[in-house]
This record gives structure tokens, sequence and C-alpha cells, in this order.
């Protein structure tokens, strides 16, 4: 299974595949004990417990290492927004302190750039949609570049100028940011360790009940839920654009609303 194949799954398909591949190798754990609990005797049995509870502290660690890695780049994510935000409304700002033409159509420039931001967001897993955007942010930059260059030889205030220019260049590269960001997903290999432990972790534990000779089916499917949903929640995460969690776009579109607000 691909990433982008995941990337294209709904959350509860992703919980149903993994709950049905969990319950699957409990079951499987447990038939297997059953059918050599009779050719085992009960010191042997001890091993398989402390088996059991090793390899759940060891699923439990990996829980938490990958929910902290899926949690830190969401983090950084939803900052970057915000950054983002401030940086095109400074650079907004500093226009107006710039001579005409320059300041209007700079202004218009950002405006619409703004909007390009938002469906950067909007385009979510759809490569067609998102190639466009890449290529109209750079447009985007020439062009504005292309203002603060043809300002810097009319315009005799050099402080004003520099100011604009800073912020303009903070603009730019955070949009190369945002998408270093949007790009910096969890490694799928240790998506697929997690799986893999947790599906051998839970058919240990059910091994474990079949020797003993008693299936447990209500705290091994809370087990089996409990871990699933651990992982989608992780998945979730991992998938800045789709999901049940998404990185809030609130203050791009505030930016957006005062942008286009008349001037008094």
């Amino acid at each position: 299974m691909t990433e982008q194949t995941i990337f294209s799954m709904s959350e509860g398909l992703i919980f149903l595949i993994l709950l049905a591949l969990q319950i699957i190798w409990i079951e499987a754990g447990v038939r297997i004990g059953r059918h050599v609990r009779s050719k085992v005797d009960e010191p042997s049995k001890s091993p398989v417990s402390a088996l059991q509870a090793a390899a759940m502290g060891l699923l439990a660690l990996l829980l938490a290492f990958t929910f902290s890695m899926a949690a830190q780049r969401y983090e950084v994510r939803r900052d970057l927004v915000v950054e983002e935000a401030n940086a095109i409304g400074t650079t907004w700002l500093r226009a107006q302190m710039i001579p005409d033409p320059f300041k209007a159509e700079t202004s218009d420039l950002l405006r619409r750039y703004v909007d390009n931001r938002l469906e950067f967001h909007e385009a979510g897993i759809d490569q067609e949609r998102l190639r466009r955007v890449y290529d109209e942010a750079a447009q985007f930059h020439k062009k504005l570049w292309d203002q603060a260059a043809a300002v810097v030889k009319t315009d005799i205030r050099p402080i004003t100028t520099s100011l604009f220019i800073q912020s303009l260049n903070q603009v730019i590269d955070l949009s190369a940011t945002r998408v270093a960001a949007m790009l910096n997903r969890i490694p799928m290999s240790i998506g697929f360790l997690l799986v893999f432990v947790s599906v051998m972790t839970l058919g240990l534990t059910g091994y474990s009940c079949g020797l003993g000779g008693r299936r447990h089916f209500v705290p091994t499917t809370i087990a089996a839920l409990l871990i699933t949903a651990t992982i989608v929640l992780i998945i979730d995460l991992h998938r800045p654009t789709r999901g049940l969690i998404e990185v809030s776009q609130q203050s791009m579109m505030d930016l957006r609303d005062s942008l286009n607000k008349p001037v008094p």
C-alpha cells in the first residue's frame, strides 16, 4: 500500500481495515493457543505472558513515539500558516508606504496571493491542482519581486524600500517552507512497523488467551479498538490537507477579509 493510497482513503475505511486486521490476528492467536494448549505444561505458559507484556510495552513506546512525531509536524504546519499570514500582512502594510503606481499594483498582487495560499491548502492531494497552485505562486513571487526592483530604482527613501523588500523576502521564503513542511511526513517504514507490531502483539495476546482456555472477547476487542483508534489518529495528523484534523487556515482567511475591506 503506497502513501498516496493511504492519503486518498477515508478515516472510516482505514479504521475498519485496521480493526479487522487486529481482530483477525487475535482470533488466529486464540485458535493456535487452544490447539497447542494440551501440549504445553503450566511452567511453559509463563514465558508467553512475559513476552506478551514486553510486546505491549514495545507497542506503547512505538505509539507514543509516532504520535509525538505526527503531533510535532502538525504544530509546525499550523504555526507556519500564522507566520505566513503575518508576513503577508506586514508586507501589505509596508507596501502602503511605497510610491504609486507600485503601491496599488503590489497591494493587488498581495490580495490575490492570499487567495493562492488558501487554494494551496484546499488543493489537498490533487496533484494536478497542486502543481497549478505552485506555478501560480512562483508567478506571484516574480511579479512581486519585479515590483520591488522597480521601487528600488525610483524610491529615494532607502529605509522604507529596505523594510518592504525584507518582508517580501520573508513571504517568498515562507512559501517554500510551507511546501517543505507539508511534505515532511512520518516515514512509511515507521507506519508499517507500527501496524506490524500492533497485530503481532494482539496476536500474541490471543495466543495467551487460547493457552488459558478463555477467549476474553470484551477486553481484547477493547484493546483492538483503542490501538486502532490511536493509529488512525496518528494517520490523520500525518495528512495535513485531509481528515478530521486539518491545519486551521483561519488566520489566512482573516487576512483575506482584512485586505479586501474597502479603504476609508
